[in-house]
């Protein structure tokens, strides 16, 4: 049996990514349904939020789910107590160190999976007693670091000896079979969801992937150190001219502030920002999460016919 699957008790070893503003209770239970393994994302929304999806996606689902938890959230802290009480099957971390919460979360049967971009930072969350990591590559939406996916991914599994989850650049059966290929036990996966029939947000969203060409997921915010993958729009191209021009960390934060609700919520083209990875140009229709999922195991099957999924 596939680790991943044995580890999370789910059919498939294909995790939905924690998209702030995006993955939600509805379509967390959509993937989970489906076999693989939906997140709600915590993103910086307070406990109260979270409690609130976590109840609806018990009622949606009575499969395995988890929940992203950002670090750097103000609430981080009432998240976790949250995911303590609720006793929440698997949570995956980004953005810091979930070393504090290690102990508590395993006492109740939490499975920890923080996203990493470096091998130095797989092996200190082994040693901490993570069940997995999830190397994530530069290709991938929203919050990135340097390193491909293709060149990360062999190296963290050469240097880890818990599995290793793929993630950035996947969105069909060849893109999993690779990861595979590269020593990977599952695979989380990001815009090819945001393109899925039970993803609530706004259909401008889903419309910007489905036209996306193949540059057009940019990446913003080197300057300032938190560099962001989103598509070409007005409000990246204008926060690039002003990283050009040497404006101050605080004013580009500025212009891009409460941006991703804009685009999830409002669906504004011109002033939203819309996280989505390189593989956002390959993505041409919207469907099922089950179809999605199903569609990936059979393609990568027929690549792979050894691969075990």
């Amino acid at each position: 049996m596939n680790k991943i699957c044995q580890i999370l008790s789910i059919q498939y070893p294909i995790i939905q990514g924690g998209m702030a503003w995006v993955a939600d209770a509805y379509l967390a239970s959509a993937v989970s349904n489906a076999g693989g393994l939906g997140l709600i994302a915590g993103g910086n929304a307070p406990k109260e939020i979270i409690k609130k999806e976590i109840d609806k996606c018990r009622e949606l689902t009575d499969k395995p789910f988890g929940v992203n938890v950002m670090l750097l959230s103000p609430y981080v802290d009432e998240i976790m107590e949250l995911i303590i009480e609720e006793k929440i099957e698997v949570i995956t971390t980004g953005a810091g160190n979930p070393a504090k919460y290690i102990d508590r979360l395993k006492k109740v049967g939490t499975k920890i999976i923080p996203v990493v971009p470096s091998i130095a930072l797989a092996q200190r969350m082994e040693k901490l007693g993570a069940d997995a990591v999830i190397v994530e590559g530069t290709e991938a939406g929203g919050h990135i670091g340097e390193l491909t996916t293709m060149v990360l991914t062999p190296q963290v599994v050469d240097s880890v000896s818990i599995p290793v989850i793929c993630a950035g650049g996947i969105a069909d059966g060849r893109g999993v079979a690779a990861a595979f290929a590269l020593g990977a036990k599952g695979v989380q996966v990001g815009t090819r969801f945001i393109c899925s029939k039970e993803c609530n947000i706004h259909e401008n969203y889903k419309n910007m992937v489905l036209k996306s060409k193949d540059r057009d997921a940019i990446v913003t915010g080197r300057s300032t150190g938190h560099p962001v993958r989103t598509l070409k729009n007005k409000l990246a191209k204008d926060v690039l001219n002003m990283e050009k021009e040497g404006y101050p960390t605080e004013e580009i934060n500025k212009r891009a502030i409460g941006s991703l609700r804009i685009a999830t919520v409002d669906g504004d083209v011109n002033e939203g920002s819309f996280m989505a990875g390189q593989i956002a140009s390959i993505i041409k229709d919207i469907k099922p999460c089950k179809e999605i999922i199903e569609t990936m195991v059979c393609e990568a099957k027929h690549i792979m016919p050894t691969i075990e999924l």
